[in-house]
């Protein structure tokens, strides 16, 4: 059975992608931490990172490093926290590799159990803040 995150990819459910390379897609979260939370997938339905060729987790691993680059700078250089749970004992709730980059403002409490609600608009002003920087990478 395909996992969320294939249906994702398959266009089969909705999402608002931030970016998308031919083995990876970056997606805002459904559930997020913080305003611009968003997850980086491999498109090869494997539940761990080590279920991946070395080729594959090396395109994972620049793919995440180009979007993480790009929501920190187009969230006026923020910090940010990256995730990844690596198995059901780890906290994976969906089992296909994913990475969470957590936008950590200075300042604000993040609270990952507490999920943020985004205002009218802000879903997509993010997106386009983020994109700006993501040729820069």
């Amino acid at each position: 059975m395909s996992s969320v995150f294939t249906k994702i990819i398959q266009g089969e459910l909705p999402t608002t992608k931030v970016a998308e390379s031919e083995n990876e897609i970056a997606i805002l979260d459904i559930a997020p931490c913080s305003s611009g939370h968003t997850l980086v997938i491999a498109k090869k339905e494997v539940p761990k990172l080590e279920d991946l060729s070395i080729e594959e987790a090396t395109s994972l691993m620049q793919f995440l490093y180009k979007v993480a680059r790009a929501v920190s700078k187009g969230l006026d250089d923020v910090d940010y926290n990256i995730a990844l749970n690596n198995g059901v004992s780890a906290g994976q709730e969906v089992p296909h590799v994913h990475f969470h980059i957590i936008p950590r403002p200075e300042g604000e409490e993040v609270d990952f159990h507490k999920k943020y609600q985004y205002l009218t608009g802000e879903k997509e002003e993010i997106v386009q803040r983020i994109q700006a920087f993501l040729e820069e990478s």
